[in-house]
């Protein structure tokens, strides 16, 4: 299995949206660059906020695509063609609604399950699907209507927190991931309720 070389999340651009469920994605990528000690920065030719990073010896690229979450793809696309990356070699991160706030889970390839980013991501990078995702666990509002305005809002006090929690995890799964050993990864993260 290859090694992941970009952390990519996704999210919507604008102080509006900064702190929506949607941008659960984008928010692992920042903490990530917290923790690497580095600054994400505007790269026109990414469309997004990219950074170089060291994490836990590892060099990999970060990015949050500045284009709205269904114009993910030309982003990552970009960045991919820049630093001739595969797709294997993309972790993907986003918000899921399937699991709820406080939980996260690695995935490996798929379709994109109703999700506008995933959907460009796959569209933009030729089809190819095998990506791995960072699914970051938001919550269900209980009805399809009401996804896009949930999503779109902040979420509660609790419910942010379980979420900042599950971040946590993340990036302490994420040498693992990086070294390939996703078993080793999955099975710590996958095990925090």
């Amino acid at each position: 299995m290859s090694q992941v070389l970009a952390i990519i999340g996704l999210g919507n651009p604008g102080a509006e949206y900064a702190t929506t469920r949607h941008n659960a994605g984008a928010w692992l990528v920042e903490a990530v660059a917290r923790n690497a000690h580095v600054e994400l920065r505007p790269e026109k030719k990414f469309l997004g906020l990219y950074a170089k990073a060291n994490f836990d010896g590892h060099t990999i690229h970060l990015l949050n695509p500045t284009t709205f979450m269904n114009r993910s793809g030309g982003s990552i696309a970009a960045l991919c063609q820049f630093f001739k990356l595969t797709p294997e070699q993309l972790l993907v991160a986003h918000d899921e609604l399937d699991l709820p706030p406080g939980q996260a889970r690695y995935k490996a390839g798929g379709g994109h399950g109703g999700h506008n980013g995933l959907r460009d991501t796959i569209s933009a990078l030729g089809n190819q699907k095998q990506f791995h995702r960072l699914r970051v666990g938001i919550g269900h509002p209980g009805s399809a209507n009401q996804v896009v305005n949930y999503v779109l809002n902040r979420p509660g006090k609790a419910e942010l927190s379980a979420i900042e929690h599950a971040l946590d995890e993340c990036i302490a799964t994420l040498p693992h991931a990086l070294s390939g050993d996703w078993a080793k990864a999955m099975n710590r993260l996958h095990s925090v309720k």
